[in-house]
Protein backbone atom coordinates (compact mmCIF):
# COMPACT_ATOMS: atom_id res chain seq x y z
CA UNK A 1 0.00 0.00 0.00
CA UNK A 2 0.95 3.64 -0.62
CA UNK A 3 0.58 6.83 1.67
CA UNK A 4 -1.58 9.10 0.87
CA UNK A 5 0.54 11.63 -0.65
CA UNK A 6 2.31 8.65 -2.93
CA UNK A 7 -0.82 8.33 -3.81
CA UNK A 8 -1.66 11.15 -4.89
CA UNK A 9 1.50 11.71 -7.16
CA UNK A 10 0.93 8.29 -8.46
CA UNK A 11 -2.94 9.70 -9.62
CA UNK A 12 -1.78 12.76 -10.61
CA UNK A 13 0.89 11.11 -13.34
CA UNK A 14 -1.30 8.12 -14.42
CA UNK A 15 -4.24 10.68 -15.35
CA UNK A 16 -1.96 13.28 -17.07
CA UNK A 17 -0.67 10.36 -19.10
CA UNK A 18 -3.89 9.26 -20.46
CA UNK A 19 -4.72 12.39 -21.32
CA UNK A 20 -1.51 13.43 -23.00
CA UNK A 21 0.98 10.37 -24.06
CA UNK A 22 3.85 12.12 -22.33
CA UNK A 23 6.05 11.26 -19.62
CA UNK A 24 4.88 13.56 -16.85
CA UNK A 25 7.17 15.74 -14.19
CA UNK A 26 7.15 16.73 -10.84
CA UNK A 27 6.61 20.71 -11.83
CA UNK A 28 3.11 19.62 -13.12
CA UNK A 29 2.57 17.52 -10.49
CA UNK A 30 3.07 19.22 -7.71
CA UNK A 31 0.85 22.04 -9.56
CA UNK A 32 -2.32 19.12 -10.44
CA UNK A 33 -1.81 16.95 -7.05
CA UNK A 34 -2.93 20.24 -4.87
CA UNK A 35 -0.17 19.05 -2.49
CA UNK A 36 1.46 21.03 0.41
CA UNK A 37 4.86 20.39 -0.62
CA UNK A 38 7.38 21.78 -2.85
CA UNK A 39 8.34 20.32 -6.35
CA UNK A 40 11.29 19.08 -4.89
CA UNK A 41 9.41 17.30 -2.66
CA UNK A 42 7.31 15.59 -5.08
CA UNK A 43 10.61 14.86 -7.35
CA UNK A 44 11.94 12.56 -4.37
CA UNK A 45 8.27 10.82 -3.78
CA UNK A 46 7.87 9.99 -7.91
CA UNK A 47 12.14 8.49 -6.97
CA UNK A 48 10.89 6.76 -4.56
CA UNK A 49 7.53 5.25 -6.71
CA UNK A 50 10.10 4.76 -9.35
CA UNK A 51 12.14 2.27 -6.87
CA UNK A 52 9.05 0.35 -5.72
CA UNK A 53 8.29 -0.01 -9.87
CA UNK A 54 5.24 2.12 -9.37
CA UNK A 55 6.65 4.67 -12.45
CA UNK A 56 9.41 4.35 -14.90
CA UNK A 57 11.63 7.21 -16.68
CA UNK A 58 12.15 6.49 -20.21
CA UNK A 59 14.56 8.85 -20.63
CA UNK A 60 16.95 10.76 -18.13
CA UNK A 61 15.84 14.02 -18.38
CA UNK A 62 11.81 13.24 -19.06
CA UNK A 63 9.10 12.47 -16.48
CA UNK A 64 7.60 9.65 -15.50
CA UNK A 65 5.48 7.16 -17.06
CA UNK A 66 3.30 4.58 -15.25
CA UNK A 67 4.34 0.90 -15.23
CA UNK A 68 1.81 -2.16 -15.18
CA UNK A 69 2.06 -2.08 -11.55
CA UNK A 70 1.37 1.83 -11.61
CA UNK A 71 -1.54 1.04 -13.82
CA UNK A 72 -2.81 -2.07 -11.42
CA UNK A 73 -2.84 0.49 -8.26
CA UNK A 74 -4.30 3.09 -9.86
CA UNK A 75 -7.41 0.76 -11.41
CA UNK A 76 -7.73 -1.16 -7.42
CA UNK A 77 -7.21 1.49 -5.31
CA UNK A 78 -8.05 4.99 -7.02
CA UNK A 79 -10.15 4.70 -9.41
CA UNK A 80 -14.26 3.27 -9.77
CA UNK A 81 -16.25 3.20 -13.14
CA UNK A 82 -17.36 6.52 -14.45
CA UNK A 83 -20.59 7.58 -15.66
CA UNK A 84 -20.94 8.66 -19.21
CA UNK A 85 -22.03 11.21 -20.33
CA UNK A 86 -25.86 11.98 -21.19
CA UNK A 87 -25.62 11.91 -24.84
CA UNK A 88 -23.70 8.42 -25.28
CA UNK A 89 -26.03 7.18 -21.88
CA UNK A 90 -28.69 8.24 -24.64
CA UNK A 91 -27.11 6.56 -27.61
CA UNK A 92 -27.17 3.48 -25.29
CA UNK A 93 -30.95 3.45 -24.74
CA UNK A 94 -31.98 4.43 -28.30
CA UNK A 95 -29.95 1.42 -29.87
CA UNK A 96 -31.06 -1.53 -27.44
CA UNK A 97 -34.68 0.01 -27.78
CA UNK A 98 -34.37 -0.31 -31.66
CA UNK A 99 -32.22 -3.14 -32.44
CA UNK A 100 -34.30 -6.41 -33.28
CA UNK A 101 -33.56 -9.19 -35.96
CA UNK A 102 -30.83 -11.66 -36.36
CA UNK A 103 -28.54 -12.11 -33.43
CA UNK A 104 -25.35 -12.18 -35.23
CA UNK A 105 -26.32 -8.49 -36.28
CA UNK A 106 -27.10 -7.03 -33.29
CA UNK A 107 -23.81 -8.67 -31.71
CA UNK A 108 -21.92 -7.08 -34.82
CA UNK A 109 -23.61 -3.75 -34.30
CA UNK A 110 -23.74 -3.70 -30.45
CA UNK A 111 -19.47 -4.16 -30.54
CA UNK A 112 -19.20 -0.76 -33.07
CA UNK A 113 -21.21 0.72 -30.28
CA UNK A 114 -19.19 -0.20 -27.69
CA UNK A 115 -15.95 1.11 -29.75
CA UNK A 116 -17.88 4.16 -30.85
CA UNK A 117 -18.18 5.01 -27.29
CA UNK A 118 -14.62 4.64 -25.90
CA UNK A 119 -12.42 4.71 -29.31
CA UNK A 120 -11.04 1.69 -28.71
CA UNK A 121 -11.35 -1.85 -30.08
CA UNK A 122 -14.04 -3.41 -29.05
CA UNK A 123 -15.28 -7.46 -28.57
CA UNK A 124 -18.63 -9.04 -27.92
CA UNK A 125 -18.52 -12.84 -27.56
CA UNK A 126 -21.94 -14.67 -28.99
CA UNK A 127 -24.24 -16.52 -26.09
CA UNK A 128 -22.50 -20.29 -26.61
CA UNK A 129 -25.99 -22.57 -27.45
CA UNK A 130 -25.62 -24.44 -24.46
CA UNK A 131 -26.63 -21.62 -22.38
CA UNK A 132 -29.61 -20.85 -24.48
CA UNK A 133 -33.35 -21.96 -23.14
CA UNK A 134 -34.89 -23.49 -26.07
CA UNK A 135 -38.27 -21.75 -26.48
CA UNK A 136 -39.94 -23.52 -29.00
CA UNK A 137 -39.48 -26.55 -30.98
CA UNK A 138 -41.43 -28.30 -34.00
CA UNK A 139 -40.68 -30.70 -36.56
CA UNK A 140 -42.12 -29.60 -39.94
CA UNK A 141 -42.47 -32.05 -43.26
CA UNK A 142 -40.91 -30.92 -46.42
CA UNK A 143 -41.41 -34.11 -48.25
CA UNK A 144 -42.67 -37.66 -48.12
CA UNK A 145 -39.59 -39.08 -46.44
CA UNK A 146 -37.95 -35.55 -45.81
CA UNK A 147 -38.17 -33.42 -42.29
CA UNK A 148 -36.96 -30.63 -41.11
CA UNK A 149 -36.33 -30.11 -36.91
CA UNK A 150 -36.91 -26.29 -35.94
CA UNK A 151 -35.54 -25.27 -32.55
CA UNK A 152 -35.93 -21.63 -31.84
CA UNK A 153 -33.42 -20.91 -28.90
CA UNK A 154 -33.61 -17.83 -26.21
CA UNK A 155 -30.78 -15.91 -27.44
CA UNK A 156 -32.55 -15.46 -30.70
CA UNK A 157 -31.01 -18.38 -32.46
CA UNK A 158 -32.63 -20.48 -34.86
CA UNK A 159 -31.37 -24.44 -35.50
CA UNK A 160 -32.16 -25.93 -38.59
CA UNK A 161 -31.88 -29.87 -38.90
CA UNK A 162 -32.59 -32.11 -42.36
CA UNK A 163 -33.68 -35.56 -41.03
CA UNK A 164 -35.16 -38.33 -43.44
CA UNK A 165 -38.50 -39.87 -42.25
CA UNK A 166 -39.43 -43.45 -42.84
CA UNK A 167 -42.01 -44.70 -45.56
CA UNK A 168 -45.16 -45.25 -43.01
CA UNK A 169 -45.00 -41.85 -41.38
CA UNK A 170 -47.70 -39.16 -41.85
CA UNK A 171 -48.69 -36.30 -41.05
CA UNK A 172 -50.54 -37.05 -37.64
CA UNK A 173 -47.47 -38.56 -36.95
CA UNK A 174 -45.33 -36.00 -37.65
CA UNK A 175 -48.01 -34.00 -35.34
CA UNK A 176 -47.74 -35.83 -32.56
CA UNK A 177 -43.87 -36.32 -33.06
CA UNK A 178 -43.74 -32.46 -33.10
CA UNK A 179 -45.58 -31.99 -29.83
CA UNK A 180 -43.51 -34.67 -27.99
CA UNK A 181 -40.11 -32.72 -29.15
CA UNK A 182 -41.51 -29.45 -27.65
CA UNK A 183 -42.63 -30.90 -24.48
CA UNK A 184 -39.52 -32.43 -23.99
CA UNK A 185 -37.11 -29.37 -24.83
CA UNK A 186 -38.97 -26.41 -23.87
CA UNK A 187 -37.81 -24.53 -21.31
CA UNK A 188 -34.15 -26.30 -20.89
CA UNK A 189 -31.05 -26.29 -22.99
CA UNK A 190 -29.82 -27.66 -26.43
CA UNK A 191 -27.15 -29.63 -23.50
CA UNK A 192 -30.54 -31.13 -22.72
CA UNK A 193 -30.05 -35.24 -22.62
CA UNK A 194 -32.19 -38.21 -22.55
CA UNK A 195 -34.82 -39.62 -24.08
CA UNK A 196 -38.27 -37.98 -24.37
CA UNK A 197 -41.53 -39.74 -22.94
CA UNK A 198 -43.24 -42.51 -25.46
CA UNK A 199 -46.54 -41.13 -27.38
CA UNK A 200 -48.03 -44.46 -27.71
CA UNK A 201 -47.15 -44.84 -31.56
CA UNK A 202 -43.67 -47.03 -32.09
CA UNK A 203 -43.28 -44.70 -35.61
CA UNK A 204 -44.06 -40.98 -33.63
CA UNK A 205 -41.55 -42.26 -31.19
CA UNK A 206 -38.39 -42.29 -33.66
CA UNK A 207 -39.27 -39.64 -35.57
CA UNK A 208 -38.62 -38.23 -32.01
CA UNK A 209 -35.83 -39.51 -31.14
CA UNK A 210 -34.55 -38.98 -34.91
CA UNK A 211 -35.15 -35.79 -34.33
CA UNK A 212 -33.31 -35.35 -30.88
CA UNK A 213 -29.96 -37.71 -32.35
CA UNK A 214 -30.01 -34.53 -35.14
CA UNK A 215 -29.68 -31.97 -32.51
CA UNK A 216 -27.43 -33.82 -30.22
CA UNK A 217 -24.35 -32.26 -31.60
CA UNK A 218 -25.56 -29.00 -31.95
CA UNK A 219 -24.12 -27.46 -28.60
CA UNK A 220 -20.94 -27.69 -29.66
CA UNK A 221 -20.78 -27.88 -33.14
CA UNK A 222 -18.86 -24.75 -33.74
CA UNK A 223 -17.13 -22.19 -31.75
CA UNK A 224 -17.93 -19.12 -29.88
CA UNK A 225 -19.32 -16.24 -32.46
CA UNK A 226 -17.08 -13.58 -31.87
CA UNK A 227 -17.95 -10.12 -32.93
CA UNK A 228 -15.10 -7.13 -33.30
CA UNK A 229 -16.07 -3.55 -34.05
CA UNK A 230 -13.49 -0.43 -34.01
CA UNK A 231 -10.19 -2.29 -35.16
CA UNK A 232 -9.06 0.53 -37.40
CA UNK A 233 -9.17 2.77 -34.53
CA UNK A 234 -6.53 0.64 -32.96
CA UNK A 235 -3.79 2.24 -35.26
CA UNK A 236 -4.65 5.39 -33.69
CA UNK A 237 -3.63 4.36 -30.03
CA UNK A 238 -0.39 3.22 -30.81
CA UNK A 239 3.32 5.42 -31.50
CA UNK A 240 4.48 2.21 -32.89
CA UNK A 241 3.50 0.44 -36.38
CA UNK A 242 4.54 -2.79 -35.28
CA UNK A 243 2.94 -2.63 -32.13
CA UNK A 244 -0.21 -2.32 -34.03
CA UNK A 245 0.48 -4.95 -36.50
CA UNK A 246 0.83 -7.18 -33.73
CA UNK A 247 -1.75 -6.32 -31.48
CA UNK A 248 -3.84 -6.41 -35.26
CA UNK A 249 -2.89 -9.62 -36.18
CA UNK A 250 -3.96 -11.09 -32.41
CA UNK A 251 -7.30 -10.10 -32.83
CA UNK A 252 -7.90 -11.95 -35.82
CA UNK A 253 -7.35 -15.02 -33.12
CA UNK A 254 -10.50 -15.48 -32.59
CA UNK A 255 -9.80 -18.25 -30.56
CA UNK A 256 -7.30 -16.05 -28.60
CA UNK A 257 -9.53 -13.42 -28.00
CA UNK A 258 -11.95 -15.59 -26.63
CA UNK A 259 -9.43 -17.39 -24.27
CA UNK A 260 -8.37 -13.93 -23.04
CA UNK A 261 -11.55 -12.78 -22.33
CA UNK A 262 -12.29 -15.85 -20.37
CA UNK A 263 -8.95 -15.61 -18.48
CA UNK A 264 -9.45 -12.36 -17.37
CA UNK A 265 -12.63 -13.20 -15.84
CA UNK A 266 -11.86 -16.58 -14.26
CA UNK A 267 -9.23 -14.76 -12.16
CA UNK A 268 -12.12 -13.10 -10.97
CA UNK A 269 -10.89 -9.55 -12.84
CA UNK A 270 -12.74 -6.91 -14.73
CA UNK A 271 -9.28 -5.46 -15.71
CA UNK A 272 -6.30 -7.16 -17.31
CA UNK A 273 -3.35 -4.88 -17.94
CA UNK A 274 0.37 -5.40 -19.81
CA UNK A 275 1.50 -8.14 -18.84
CA UNK A 276 -0.56 -9.63 -16.82
CA UNK A 277 -2.19 -11.05 -20.28
CA UNK A 278 0.17 -13.45 -20.73
CA UNK A 279 0.60 -12.69 -24.04
CA UNK A 280 3.49 -10.76 -25.70
CA UNK A 281 1.35 -9.01 -28.80
CA UNK A 282 -0.80 -7.14 -25.90
CA UNK A 283 1.58 -6.39 -23.34
CA UNK A 284 1.02 -2.72 -24.27
CA UNK A 285 -2.73 -3.01 -24.08
CA UNK A 286 -5.34 -3.03 -21.71
CA UNK A 287 -7.93 -5.05 -21.35
CA UNK A 288 -11.82 -4.39 -20.20
CA UNK A 289 -14.10 -7.18 -20.14
CA UNK A 290 -18.08 -8.20 -18.45
CA UNK A 291 -19.69 -11.11 -18.89
CA UNK A 292 -23.50 -10.79 -19.76
CA UNK A 293 -26.68 -12.60 -18.74
CA UNK A 294 -29.35 -13.81 -21.07
CA UNK A 295 -32.39 -15.14 -18.83
CA UNK A 296 -30.47 -15.20 -15.93
CA UNK A 297 -27.49 -17.17 -16.64
CA UNK A 298 -24.20 -15.60 -17.93
CA UNK A 299 -24.44 -15.39 -21.31
CA UNK A 300 -21.32 -14.31 -23.29
CA UNK A 301 -18.74 -11.76 -22.92
CA UNK A 302 -17.81 -8.38 -23.84
CA UNK A 303 -15.22 -6.34 -23.55
CA UNK A 304 -12.34 -3.09 -24.73
CA UNK A 305 -9.19 -3.24 -26.03
CA UNK A 306 -6.90 -0.48 -25.67
CA UNK A 307 -3.20 0.68 -24.68
CA UNK A 308 -2.71 0.68 -21.04
CA UNK A 309 -2.83 3.83 -21.11
CA UNK A 310 -6.59 3.98 -21.71
CA UNK A 311 -9.47 5.88 -19.81
CA UNK A 312 -10.02 3.41 -17.13
CA UNK A 313 -12.86 4.90 -15.31
CA UNK A 314 -14.89 5.65 -18.83
CA UNK A 315 -14.16 2.34 -20.32
CA UNK A 316 -15.58 0.53 -17.50
CA UNK A 317 -18.61 2.84 -17.52
CA UNK A 318 -19.27 1.80 -21.47
CA UNK A 319 -18.94 -1.94 -20.67
CA UNK A 320 -21.20 -2.03 -17.73
CA UNK A 321 -24.46 -0.32 -19.40
CA UNK A 322 -23.73 -2.05 -22.39
CA UNK A 323 -23.32 -5.50 -20.90
CA UNK A 324 -26.25 -4.77 -18.71
CA UNK A 325 -29.01 -3.58 -21.72
CA UNK A 326 -27.72 -6.14 -24.09
CA UNK A 327 -28.06 -8.93 -21.27
CA UNK A 328 -31.65 -7.07 -20.90
CA UNK A 329 -32.13 -7.00 -24.89
CA UNK A 330 -31.50 -10.50 -25.30
CA UNK A 331 -33.67 -12.07 -22.55
CA UNK A 332 -36.67 -9.91 -24.05
CA UNK A 333 -36.07 -12.25 -27.21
Amino acid sequence: MLDERKAAILRAVVEEYIETAQPVGSAHVARTARLPVSSATVRNEMAVLEHEGYLVQPHTSAGRIPTDKGYRFFVDQLTAPGTLEAEQRQRVREFFDTAHGELERMLHDTSRLLSSLTDYAAVVVGPPHEASVIRSAQIVRLAPHVALVVVVLGNGVVEKRVVELAENVDDGRVATASARLAAHLTGYTLGHRGAAAPTGDAVADTVVATALGALVDTADDGPDHVFLGGVSRMAGAFDAVETVRKVLGTLEQQYVVVTLLRDVLDRGLSVAIGSEHGLEPLSTCAVVVSPYQVEGRIGGTIGVLGPTRMNYPQALAAVAMVSQRLGERLSEG
